[in-house]
């Protein structure tokens, strides 16, 4: 199971992320490949506490929904899971795209702070749909999250 724990993970990740152009048209979904990028990147900071969310409703318990989204050896839906609104960049949530490069560069160095957080900060924190998680959950997290909209556009 692909991890941010793991480093030909982490560098697999790194690769593809270098792999996308300002230009790449995307397969589906709204965000272009530069509102990616910053959606990535909020991601991130919300793990690392610099960008809060607020709990979404769930339609099950968390526990299970972080289980079957996490642990179930399927990709995620293409198009039909919506974000938080903090994280939206369609709606006008999120960090604004500014210069593609340095975005990309800037999701790199968050990906590179993310897995150099002490293991005891991850359970501090609270994924709006999944609730607070585990290391190893928000690092699994980490990964699928940037796999799926790297999916997106083909990468």
């Amino acid at each position: 199971m692909k991890t941010l724990a793991r480093d030909a993970d982490q560098a697999e990740i790194l690769r593809r992320l270098h792999a996308l152009r300002n230009d790449s048209a995307r397969r589906w979904g709204r965000m272009s490949a530069h509102q990616t990028v910053c959606h990535l990147s909020d991601g991130y900071r919300m793990l690392l506490g610099q960008r809060p969310t607020e709990l979404v409703a769930s339609p099950l318990p968390r526990p299970i929904v972080r289980l079957i989204a996490l642990y179930v050896p399927l990709q995620w839906p293409k198009g039909r899971l919506s974000t938080t609104p903090e994280l939206d960049q369609s709606a006008g949530g999120g960090t604004k795209p500014v210069d593609f490069n340095e975005d990309v560069a800037e999701l790199a160095r968050l990906l590179g702070a993310i897995v150099q957080m002490p293991g005891d900060q991850f359970a501090s924190q609270r994924h709006p749909f999944f609730g607070r998680m585990s290391e190893s959950s928000w690092l699994r997290w980490a990964y699928l999250h940037a796999d799926h909209h790297l999916r997106q556009f083909g990468i």
